[in-house]
């Protein structure tokens, strides 16, 4: 038994682009200053709610709810028509089958709505690889390890056989808040030495580096 938690966007998606154009529609429909990209960018991997508030932290709660909202619309209208683009990033594709194929478990925790998520999974045609999918929708945001556990629980795994691999300081703190393995990834949206401070194990710059760090995964 051994399971592999991605995080998505960031860890297995590039969906920055799709992330910051939402949200300036959002703040503008809330009637709120356009946030920076730069801090967009950092706070994925919250929950939805979660990253509003640090975007805007001295906006009313009805200001904070109406972006949210609008958000939500904002991606919906962007993946209805179209124009969404979440691209894998590249050869990770290729590295998640050859982890089913040699009998990993796979599996998803991520900030991500239950739809948002599905559907960016299943345009990769990925979905039927990964046996337990946890999102914001049903969890307390990152870093709290909920989804975390959750996915331990559905797969049947000890925190020992598990690792949970991410592009944040979020997902490295809530793998050791669940006593599993954290490995991070150099290509998302923290930088290395954050994800080292937040409880990385290790950090991987390519998928072959991640493949290898995978691969010396010690049995529970």
């Amino acid at each position: 038994m051994k399971l592999a938690v991605f995080d998505c966007d960031g860890t297995l998606v590039d969906g920055q682009a799709a992330v910051c154009d939402a949200m300036d529609a959002a703040f503008a429909q809330a009637g709120l200053p356009a946030p920076d990209r730069g801090d967009v960018r950092r706070i994925v991997g919250l929950s939805l709610p979660q990253a509003v508030r640090v975007l805007a932290p001295e906006a009313e709660p009805d200001r904070q709810a109406a972006a949210v909202d609008a958000y939500k619309a904002a991606f919906r209208a962007a993946r209805d028509s179209g124009s969404l683009e979440e691209p894998l990033y590249p050869d990770m594709a290729a590295l998640l089958a050859r982890l089913h194929a040699s009998g990993w478990q796979l599996a998803v925790a991520t900030g991500k709505s239950d739809r948002g998520l599905a559907a960016c999974l299943a345009s990769h045609g990925i979905d039927h690889l990964f046996c337990s999918l946890q999102t914001a929708d049903r969890h307390a945001s990152k870093p709290d390890p909920a989804m975390l556990e959750a996915a331990l629980a559905e797969a049947g795994a000890e925190p020992a056989q598990a690792v949970m691999i991410g592009d944040t300081s979020f997902d490295m703190a809530m793998a050791c808040a669940a006593g599993v393995r954290a490995i991070g990834v150099a290509w998302g949206y923290h930088t290395v030495s954050e994800l080292v401070a937040a409880g990385a194990d290790a950090v991987a710059h390519t998928m072959d580096e991640l493949e290898g760090l995978l691969d010396r995964q010690p049995p529970a």
